[in-house]
Parts: structure tokens; C-alpha cells; sequence
């Protein structure tokens, strides 16, 4: 049995998969870990955690960052449920987080609207309330037609903040998917049953939670000097190392080859679900307002912040799905069907600075305006197998099997461990601070704040 001191900072490290920690700050608890289990570690995992804790927040005279440390929750239904409280008597008292479950939310709708003769569903105010015959002979003529309709209105509001509630929830669980895999879905038995594979998983998920900054070249890797340190660990004791739950995050050939044809079946039928999950949001922000395909450059009414999210999603969700497909020895699915990746958009100044700089468009986004959408795909209302795929990138250059068109993602080789930048709206800002105070300001938002901006300034 681990010390009370080890199964703390392995519940705090198995935390940290549904936050949005500083790697520095995660390498930190690895470190301590390993210090509270009397674990010597080998010179190269001793250096790369020693540089990356330099910069931890614990170590640094603030020990402060302005960048919040988790991901966006959508606003419950707490206010709703309290004034349904006050107005129906058939509403219980309801235990703290209610207004979070769209399940109890409902069952409230539902039993306040017996309570004055309303169908689930119901909402329309001109042709579903009662007039007052109907009240009197449902026996709500006691009731007088201003305190009705206020209820009536609330239920109907209720209905609605729940189908929010349940599109933001579903969005926000896109979003941790999408930058961080199945990380923040593993138990936490699995999770903390070798503290080395905590230790990977931990660090890899804070490095693929990074946000990202406003640039015209690359974006940071995930796998770091750090990351090749911890995994090296993993490779010196294959037999003690949970190699199913290293595949939530990090899917090599390397990985996936130890695992068995259940664990990888469980893994391929959760990813494929997945998959059409995300199909679903990006088809609905689509029809919302199609996007321009040639481009992917944002457009007026262009529902950008689900189109990304849900992007980023559908091609992490493919990645694994085609690493795992390759793994089973099952690639003839991609004879039938091989969806594309989807592109993010990007914004009109991105672009233009790309464009200034010597570059262009990606050559994905020619391969991807060729395609058929992802939805279409999935259903089978267009085919898309491997063969117009190769065909679409050989028109554009595009190498369908390193560029991960039609096979897994090339490896990634480890890059030198970088301290994380404080970020305002993308904007990297040097001191946590200023960063605090600028963000308060209005710069580099986008929103025209003068006049707080002048007095910082």
C-alpha cells in the first residue's frame, strides 16, 4: 500500500487529467512523487523534470499565473431551480450540483408541470396554455392567469436552458477530448497503479491542454524532452507498465503492439462512437452557416469557436481510430471508407499575416475542400474511400501517408522542453502580472476597450 504522502500526490496528478495545469506545475508533483516514494531516478529523467520545475509555480518568487487553471464550465440551471422552488410546491429541495444534471433539471420540469396541467414539451404560449375554462376544470382556477402564465413561461425557459445546458456540456467534453484524448476518462485505479505510468500520463495530458498561441508558424508539440524522459521509464519496465492506459494518450505502434485485441477493440468502438458524435456538432455548425472550403478563413456568422473545437476533436478522435485500425490488422476499412481530417478556421488577420510572410494556405486545405464533410462520409451518403483520398492529396502534393491522410501519425520525435508562456488572448506576455492587467484592459481582445487600455498603458 502506497504512503498516505504517495496517495496524495497520485490523486492530485490523476486531478490534474480534468484540469488545465502548467506542465511545469505537473512536472513538479511527478517530482515530489517520486521524492515521497524514495525513487531514484535516472540522471536524464532527474534533469529534464529539474528544468521543467524551475519554472513551476512553486519556485517562482509570484508563484502566480493569470491563465485559469481549468476548462470553462457552462452556467447551470441553479437560478431556475430555485425560482421553480418558490413557485411550485411539488418542487423538493434539490442537493447541491442539481442545476449541473439536465436528468434532475428534466424530472423538475416534469413533475412542476402536473402541478399546473403542462405536457413535457409543450411551449408553445399561444396554443398550449389553458384558458381560463380549461384552468377552472382542471382545478387551478385558484390560480389567477398572471401567476399561470409566469409559470407556464418559466417551464418553457427551464426546457430551453436545459437543451443549453446539455449542447455546452457536450461541448465542453468535445474540447477536453479533443486536446487531451481519453486522458480525463481513466479510472483512477488504473490511473495510480503504477506510479510510472501516472507520471507519463500526467505530464503528456498538461502538455496537450496548452493553449494556443496567436502565431503564423507551428504550434508547440506535446511530446517534449520531459515526455521521452518519463516514457523512457516505461520502457525500462514494460512488465509493470499500464500500457492500456498510455493508449488513452498516447497511441504509437510502440504502445498499441502491447496491448490486447480486447483492449484495442475497446478502444477502436469508443473512438468510432466518438467520431460521429463529433460529426454531429461540426454538421450542425455547418448548417448553421456553411463555411468557405477553399479557405477556411472565418466569415461573418461563422460559428468558429464549435467549429474548432469540434475539428480539433475529429482529428485527434481520427488519429487514435486509425492507429488502432492499423494495430488490429483491419486497414481494409479505409477501402470502403476514409474520412478526411477537418481544418480549423482560421481568422482573416492569421491569414493575411501568413500570406505577408511568405506563405499561404495549407495543402491539407485544398485535399480537405475535395472531400467529401465528415458527416456525409460516416452515413454513406458519399463515398470516401482510401483511393479518393490519395488521389485528392497526389493533385496537391500532399503525401497521404506521412501528412496522416490515410495512415497513423509519424511518431513524434521529443522536442526541447520550453517553459510555458502566460497568454493573453493568444498573446504571449512575459510577466503574469502585466498579463492579468492587460487581459483586464481589453487588450489584444479585439473588443475596442480604449479607454481601460489608455490607463494601463
Amino acid at each position: 500500500m502506497p504512503s498516505p504522502a504517495v496517495e496524495q500526490l497520485l490523486s492530485e496528478l490523476h486531478a490534474s487529467l480534468k484540469l488545465r495545469k502548467r506542465p511545469e506545475d505537473v512536472a513538479q508533483l511527478i517530482q515530489d512523487l517520486y521524492a515521497a516514494q524514495g525513487t531514484h531516478l535516472d540522471p536524464a529523467t532527474e534533469a529534464a523534470l529539474t528544468k521543467a520545475t524551475e519554472h513551476s509555480l512553486r519556485r517562482l518568487w509570484h508563484g502566480y499565473t493569470s491563465m485559469l487553471e481549468g476548462f470553462a464550465r457552462p452556467v447551470g440551471a441553479q437560478r431556475q431551480l430555485a425560482r421553480a422552488a418558490s413557485l411550485f410546491t411539488s418542487v423538493p429541495d434539490l442537493p447541491d450540483g442539481a442545476g449541473d444534471d439536465p436528468e434532475q433539471i428534466e424530472a423538475v420540469i416534469r413533475r412542476a408541470g402536473e402541478e399546473i396541467r403542462r405536457a413535457y414539451g409543450h411551449n408553445d404560449f399561444g396554443r398550449d396554455r389553458l384558458d381560463r375554462a380549461e384552468r377552472a376544470e382542471a382545478g387551478l382556477g385558484e390560480i389567477s392567469k398572471r401567476q399561470y402564465n409566469k409559470r407556464f413561461r418559466l417551464l418553457c425557459r427551464m426546457e430551453a436552458k436545459m437543451s443549453r445546458l446539455i449542447h455546452e456540456q457536450r461541448r465542453r467534453e468535445v474540447t477536453i477530448t479533443g486536446k487531451g484524448a481519453l486522458a480525463h476518462t481513466l479510472p483512477y485505479e488504473l490511473f495510480a497503479a503504477d506510479p510510472d505510468t501516472a507520471a507519463f500520463v500526467a505530464y503528456v495530458t498538461a502538455r496537450s491542454y496548452m493553449r494556443s498561441i496567436f502565431t503564423n508558424g507551428k504550434q508547440r508539440q506535446v511530446y517534449d524532452e520531459v515526455a521521452d524522459a518519463l516514457f523512457r521509464r516505461l520502457q525500462a519496465h514494460p512488465e509493470q507498465t499500464r500500457w492500456y492506459a498510455i493508449a488513452h494518450v498516447h497511441p504509437t505502434a510502440e504502445v498499441l503492439e502491447r496491448l490486447s485485441d480486447e483492449g484495442l477493440t475497446q478502444l477502436l468502438a469508443h473512438w468510432t462512437r466518438f467520431l460521429r458524435e463529433v460529426a454531429e456538432l461540426l454538421e450542425d455548425a455547418w448548417g448553421r452557416c456553411p463555411l468557405e472550403r477553399d479557405t477556411m478563413i472565418v466569415r461573418r456568422g461563422n460559428d468558429s469557436s464549435t467549429w474548432n473545437q469540434a475539428a480539433q476533436a475529429w482529428n485527434t478522435a481520427r488519429a487514435h481510430w486509425l492507429a488502432l485500425l492499423t494495430e488490429l490488422g483491419r486497414v481494409e476499412v479505409l477501402d470502403r471508407i476514409c474520412p478526411g481530417k477537418v481544418p480549423r478556421l482560421m481568422a482573416a488577420d492569421v491569414a493575411y499575416w501568413h500570406r505577408m510572410s511568405g506563405g499561404g494556405l495549407h495543402p491539407d486545405t485544398y485535399v480537405w475542400a475535395e472531400l467529401p464533410l465528415p458527416w456525409e462520409a460516416l452515413r454513406g451518403e458519399k463515398e470516401c474511400p482510401r483511393s479518393l483520398v490519395e488521389a485528392a492529396c497526389a493533385r496537391h502534393g500532399v503525401d497521404p501517408v506521412a501528412g496522416a491522410w490515410t495512415a497513423p501519425r509519424p511518431a513524434a520525435k521529443a522536442v526541447a522542453f520550453r517553459r510555458t508562456p502566460e497568454l493573453v488572448h493568444g498573446v504571449a506576455v512575459a510577466d503574469p502580472l502585466m498579463a492579468s492587467a492587460l487581459r483586464s484592459a481589453g487588450i489584444f481582445s479585439g473588443k475596442g476597450k480604449r479607454a481601460a487600455a489608455q490607463e494601463w498603458l
